[in-house]
């Protein structure tokens, strides 16, 4: 495949989300065809390019000196713009039939397809100008969607992720500017760019900046003290809130973290110094924090915010291990845990599209009038308990070979944090299930004397998807994690 594709792929979706809601087409169902199909068209160019990888990057601008926006397809590229560029179609297929009850439909599709770009910009950075330029803009086409239903909490949690937003970006723009100043280049490579000798004796310096751009660039991870914005977010429509916590939004963070750790500062300058353990605590703390926090969270699209929240910090904890198997660890929870996530978040949006039912007290009994998202929700919930044969084990089990093998005292804390966030998952995750098919209650008999049922093909159909995903990841996923131990042994 040509370079310049690689610039194609993140302009097209960017360009047809701007034209949408100006389309001739009056038709809603037309013009909701015509999205999808480029949607899936673009995917299906993502797909081409990883399946015929450039060898040679495309360089779309130059500024100062060596600075440049450049796009490039490595093994870190592949994993996150592969990941994005699957998902993508469902989730609008999804947003479809959910829309339907929303306002402002044509500017929902207009800045949720145009973050499918954005996103891809961020997955096929070449280096870490690129890579914080589209994380920038990341945050500004989210925000409208954050806002979309203009309600006063809306505004008032798309006001908080903005702020918390650009914040955390100062912080990663240090992170890049001190990369300019004592690195060899901003273009990644596994192993780092740092210039020793130009380090000298600000060893602690380098190390502090790592931390600060380390929590900046977490804000989007929503790690502890900064994840408050995330169970906020979650007012938005469920498809925004989807992309949010399993797709774009906080997987970027996972992987600007990634890139920042393993290709600009390097593992052998980190590992074994006070930033790794900082950050690495950070992130068991985030792990447990999160999962406590969801038990006791009765609102249900909060509940797996606060999931999320945990889970995201299971990626960031395996890029703390600072080794090539914490980074398989961490890319293959990167994987799994959007599939799951998305499938449990798309699940909890049937459920409150078809019932306007939005706490767990409210669900008892709806397990039998809505039997195949329910049953969906429950693989979902397995998985994300780490119950084997499902994906959610492989990358748990994945992440605590990679702690206990790196020899990392505090790293063996962490499988603590696992084990410990693997039971509160499965209070908070099956207590939605056992409410839904066997608890009798007067909220069952009420839920009972209404219509309720499934909806139709075009949420059930991504639903089905995501569940076989679950399953067939959990019991044929050798392939996926032998590419993923390539790309961190540094072979792509």
């Amino acid at each position: 495949m040509p370079e310049y594709m690689l610039f194609i792929v993140i302009l097209l979706p960017m360009l047809t989300g701007v034209v949408f809601p100006i389309l001739p087409i009056k038709k809603r169902s037309y013009r909701l065809l015509f999205l999808e199909i480029l949607v899936v068209l673009n995917s299906v160019f993502v797909w081409m390019l990883l399946l015929n990888r450039p060898e040679s990057g495309f360089t779309l601008a130059h500024f100062t000196g060596d600075l440049t926006i450049t796009f490039k397809m490595d093994g870190m590229s592949m994993v996150f713009a592969g990941l994005v560029s699957a998902l993508w179609p469902l989730a609008t297929l999804y947003s479809f039939e959910y829309m339907t009850k929303e306002k402002r439909e044509n500017m929902f599709f207009m800045f949720y397809t145009v973050s499918y770009g954005v996103t891809l910009g961020i997955a096929l950075a070449g280096n870490l100008l690129t890579m914080y330029f589209f994380y920038e803009l990341l945050t500004l086409v989210t925000v409208p969607l954050v806002m979309h239903t203009m309600t006063r909490e809306a505004i008032l949690a798309s006001r908080k992720y903005l702020y918390y937003s650009i914040g955390g970006a100062a912080f990663g723009f240090i992170g890049m500017i001190f990369m300019i100043i004592y690195g060899t280049t901003l273009d990644f490579a596994l192993g780092g760019v740092l210039d020793l000798v130009k380090i000298g004796d600000r060893t602690n310096i380098l190390l502090l900046v790592y931390v600060m751009a380390f929590l900046g660039f977490g804000v989007k991870a929503a790690i502890c003290p900064f994840s408050s914005w995330l169970p906020q977010a979650g007012v938005a429509p469920t498809p925004v809130t989807a992309l949010l916590h399993a797709v774009a939004v906080v997987k970027a963070g996972a992987f600007a973290i990634l890139r920042l750790t393993y290709y600009c500062y390097g593992t052998d300058f980190l590992r074994g110094s006070w930033a790794q353990y900082v950050t690495m605590a950070i992130a068991m703390f985030t792990i447990v924090y999160g999962c406590s926090r969801a038990v006791k969270e009765t609102h249900l699209k909060r509940r797996l915010a606060y999931s999320t929240i945990s889970n995201l910090s299971y990626i960031i904890f395996g890029a703390t291990i600072m080794t090539p198997l914490g980074m398989v660890g961490a890319l293959s929870h990167m994987v799994f845990h959007a599939v799951m996530k998305i499938c449990s978040f798309f699940c909890a949006g049937a459920i409150m599209h078809q019932t306007e039912k939005h706490y767990v007290h409210e669900l008892d009994g709806l397990g039998k009038q809505m039997p195949m998202v329910f049953g969906i929700f429950t693989v979902s919930s397995l998985a994300l308990m780490g119950v084997p044969g499902l994906a959610g084990f492989i990358s748990k089990w994945n992440l605590a070979y990679a702690a206990i093998e790196s020899g990392n005292p505090l790293a063996f804390g962490g499988v603590g944090c696992l084990l410990i966030s693997a039971l509160l998952t499965a209070i908070y995750m099956l207590t939605i299930v056992v409410r839904g098919f066997f608890v009798k209650s007067k909220v069952t008999e009420a839920n009972e004397k209404q219509d309720y049922h499934d909806p139709n093909w075009m949420m059930l159909l991504p639903l089905g998807i995501f569940a076989a995903a679950i399953v067939l990841f959990g019991l044929f996923s050798t392939p996926l994690v032998n590419f993923l131990t390539d790309v961190a042994s540094g072979l792509y």
